[in-house]
């Protein structure tokens, strides 16, 4: 088995995208309005005037057990899968995209995290995967 390469620096050009699970319930009844999709709806708003972000709805990230989920993801990064979110920490995952998009390989360390991101992160990905769209 081999392990994949970190991926190459980035010039941190180019949008952060963030792609968020709109079906995510977090163990609540089904709804109109699950906390996904007011998570990203939030993440939207918050975008709104940030052309560095584009943030995408998905319907499913499979990590059904772990509350909210969203991939951040860019060209020449690691990408990261996120759970525990949920709309009450927009503005928190607004700055971890923030530190994303300013490092150069991808990686955060959770002393550059928000605190209430600390158990965020769920797994990663090879930048290889992520095409950017």
């Amino acid at each position: 088995m081999s392990i994949p390469a970190p991926p190459e620096p980035t010039d941190g050009t180019g949008p952060v995208h963030l792609h968020v699970c709109v079906t995510c319930r977090r163990g609540l009844p089904a709804s109109d309005n699950p906390p996904g999709r007011q998570l990203h709806d939030a993440m939207q708003a918050l975008a709104a005037d940030s052309p560095q972000v584009v943030v995408h709805e998905v319907s499913c990230l499979a990590a059904c057990n772990d509350g909210c989920t969203a991939v951040v993801a860019m060209p020449g990064k690691w990408g990261w899968l996120l759970a525990n979110l949920g709309p009450e920490k927009a503005d928190d995952l607004m700055t971890y995209v923030a530190a994303y998009g300013a490092s150069r390989s991808g990686t955060v360390m959770p002393s550059r995290r928000p605190a209430s991101l600390s158990d965020m992160v769920r797994g990663r990905f090879p930048a290889s995967l992520f095409s950017g769209a």
